[in-house]
């Protein structure tokens, strides 16, 4: 089983940076590709970065030039350092891994950015 763990969530004012991290504390795997998802109350969730096995990185124009993800494969660990926080950029955050055929979620972790 996958069990992925999140940390790094918490309120930070606006222009400042916070760093998530999430990794699988399950049984052994392969995590193929890994991503940071939020959702806010009353919008759907949309991707805010993609970072494949090898290391390709996919952003929306939303977070683009702000947010970075990366990822330690013999940790299976991936991570999001956000900058330039925003207000708008306050959600919760889930940690998303594609193991084989199958999709898993972390708990999320709530960000809150004050303007």
């Amino acid at each position: 089983q996958v069990q992925l763990v999140e940390s790094g969530g918490g309120l930070v004012q606006a222009g400042g940076s916070l760093r998530l991290s999430c990794t699988n504390s399950g049984s052994i795997a392969r995590i193929d590709t890994m991503a940071w998802y939020r959702q806010a109350p009353g919008k759907q969730r949309e991707l805010v970065a993609l970072i494949s096995r090898g290391g390709r990185t996919n952003y929306p124009d939303s977070v683009k030039g702000r947010f970075t993800i990366s990822r330690d494969n013999a940790k299976n660990t991936v991570y999001l350092q956000m900058n330039s926080l925003k207000p708008e950029d306050t959600a919760v955050y889930y940690c998303n891994a594609k193991v084989d055929w199958q999709y898993y979620w972390g708990q999320g972790t709530q960000v809150t950015v004050s303007s």
